[in-house]
């Protein structure tokens, strides 16, 4: 699992890669966590995760609750069709948008409140 996060205008875009497992989760919760501060934007492109076991998905609903806990916005971008499909009969996706596009993404949390 590759972890690249970047900022760009007021919101953290968090670049994902490779397979998110149960041993891989540790190392993604570590990057993840200090990224949530008051009022937080972030955009995860998961467009080149190939797989995501269920401790992804723990590890995901862990991220969504403590940024909407601070009062944050976060959406997802390019899911392949296979975890798309997999966090929608899970439930997961009553959570997060999702966009197409890591840019379509950027422009909703752009346009949302501050």
């Amino acid at each position: 699992m590759n972890v690249d996060i970047e900022q760009e205008q007021g919101i953290t875009i968090v670049r994902l890669s490779g397979e998110l497992d149960r041993q891989t989760v540790p190392e993604l919760q570590d990057r993840l966590l200090p990224l949530i501060v008051p009022g937080c934007k972030i955009l995860m492109d998961m467009s080149n995760v190939t797989y995501m076991s269920s401790a992804g998905l723990r590890v995901f609903l862990l991220f969504y609750r403590r940024v909407d806990g601070e009062n944050g916005r976060i959406v997802l971008s390019g899911l392949q069709e296979m975890l798309y499909d997999t966090m929608s009969i899970t439930g997961f996706l009553d959570f997060f948008q999702t966009y197409d596009t890591a840019a379509a993404g950027i422009a909703a949390l752009k346009q949302s409140r501050s």
